[in-house]
């Protein structure tokens, strides 16, 4: 995740700002990275909210986070999907786990959880990258149709600058679930990276219209745009951008950018009519 990314979350209430994180503060930022590829910042920060006043101090940590809907998540807990926002969630979660009978786990589900989980914790340290790396590696053996390892051992790749197996990564999590934004725009991000422009602006396109919401796609396909320059397409997408991320320096970048074409000579004239 970048700094941007960080800092737009810190700012919409999805993460408290701190100077370093636990383990689960990286379970916490992995989740909401994936969820923030699926629905808005705003949804997210509604459910977590409910939740907490709910009991659930800790709610990726504590209980299952599932997408529903475009616009609605839920919290899995003991076969049940409730939805926190809407009053219908059972409070004390810990208690229900505690006094219900466990019926059945999957052996090789339960080795999937604790390798990703154990991958996660790996790459908080940079020394142990290659270990998280093999880690994603053994899990998508036994579930090779496990998008979110696809995409973390795809972004550890890819931060290895070994961009065409990021790719491949990037990709096979799209074969396991189209539908999911943040795999589109990782595998924008490794295109754009390795000179494929055109290209990386249809995976921007297509994390876009899973979720019009995802600032960050904006942004760099705003850029995108610049480079291949196409600067009214740019200034929609700029201007998309400064309606999700209202304040600080990316969104301070944007509105520069935004000035700048509007007072193109070419664009001025365009936007007088």
């Amino acid at each position: 995740m970048t700094a941007r990314q960080l800092a737009g979350w810190e700012k919409s209430g999805l993460v408290a700002a701190a100077e370093s994180y636990s383990f689960s503060d990286l379970v916490h930022l992995t989740k909401l990275r994936t969820l923030r590829g699926h629905v808005p910042s705003r949804v997210i920060a509604k459910t977590l909210t409910a939740c907490k006043v709910a009991g659930l101090a800790n709610p990726f940590v504590e209980a299952e986070v599932i997408v529903t809907h475009p616009h609605r998540l839920a919290v899995k807990d003991s076969g049940r999907a409730l939805d926190p926002t809407n009053g219908q969630l059972i409070f004390d979660f810990a208690g229900e786990r505690r006094n219900q009978r466990v019926v059945s786990i999957r052996p090789e589900r339960q080795t999937v959880n604790d390798l990703f989980l154990q991958g996660v914790k790996l790459e908080e340290n940079p020394e142990t990258a290659l270990q998280a790396i093999d880690c994603y590696r053994q899990l998508l053996e036994i579930d090779p149709t496990h998008a979110a390892a696809h995409i973390n051992l795809g972004t550890l790749l890819y931060n290895q600058q070994n961009f065409s197996a990021a790719e491949r990564s990037y990709r096979r999590a799209i074969e396991a679930e189209p539908n999911y934004a943040l795999a589109h725009f990782d595998l924008g991000n490794v295109l754009d990276e390795t000179g494929r422009l055109p290209e990386a602006v249809e995976e921007y396109e297509r994390a876009l219209k899973i979720n019009p919401q995802y600032a960050d796609a904006h942004y760099n396909l705003a850029l995108a745009y610049e480079r291949l320059k196409m600067p009214r397409r740019a200034l929609r997408h700029w201007r998309a951008y400064v309606k999700l991320d209202t304040t600080g320096p990316w969104s301070n970048h944007a509105r520069m950018q935004i000035e700048r074409i509007v007072n193109s000579e070419q664009l001025a004239i365009v936007w007088r009519r």
